[in-house]
């Protein structure tokens, strides 16, 4: 029995996440089944919930499980994390847990699971020392960062088009499903 392989997308509170279903969508069309798990923020209106849940045909992850509770979704073959935060980027990078999202991130590089980021993070926190430590720690570690941009910023001050499958494309050939 062929299984399709199964991608996390970590959803971060930036408000190009409302688009979210963009990327879950573009995954969707290359095979992948997707589950999302969203910082605690985010879930607070960053992002249409209950579309994406429609979409995935799978609840949204949070919060941590208890005990004994079922595991939703099924190991990881790749994770994407997008749009990426300085504090989630700068946390994972320290090795900081403390919400399901950062321990999954932490997690995903102890298994081996190639993960692909790409950063929503304002220029002037993008150049801050710790930001840049950050990404050249995840690098090291393997994590594959795009530029999710493209085009020039718009006149009215707008940011320029956010390219959800710069994520799937740093993920390369389809990856063999766990199991």
């Amino acid at each position: 029995m062929t299984t399709k392989p199964f991608l996390y997308v970590v959803v971060c509170a930036a408000g190009i996440a409302v688009e979210v279903n963009k990327l879950i969508t573009a995954a969707q069309e290359c095979d992948w089944e997707v589950g999302v798990i969203a910082t605690p923020v985010a879930m607070g209106g960053f992002f249409d919930t209950a579309a994406v849940e429609a979409q995935t045909g799978r609840p949204i992850r949070s919060a941590w499980r208890r005990p004994g509770d079922p595991r939703p979704f099924p190991p990881p073959d790749a994770v994407v994390v997008a749009p990426a935060t300085f504090n989630t980027v700068n946390k994972w990078a320290a090795g900081i847990s403390d919400t399901l999202a950062l321990g999954t991130l932490c997690e995903a590089y102890g298994l081996g699971v190639p993960i692909a980021v790409l950063p929503c993070v304002a220029d002037a926190l993008a150049v801050h020392p710790a930001y840049r430590a950050s990404l050249e720690r995840l690098r090291g570690m393997g994590v594959r960062f795009g530029d999710p941009y493209s085009g020039e910023p718009q006149e009215d001050g707008g940011r320029r088009e956010f390219h959800w499958e710069r994520a799937l494309e740093l993920l390369g050939t389809r990856v063999q499903p766990n199991g």
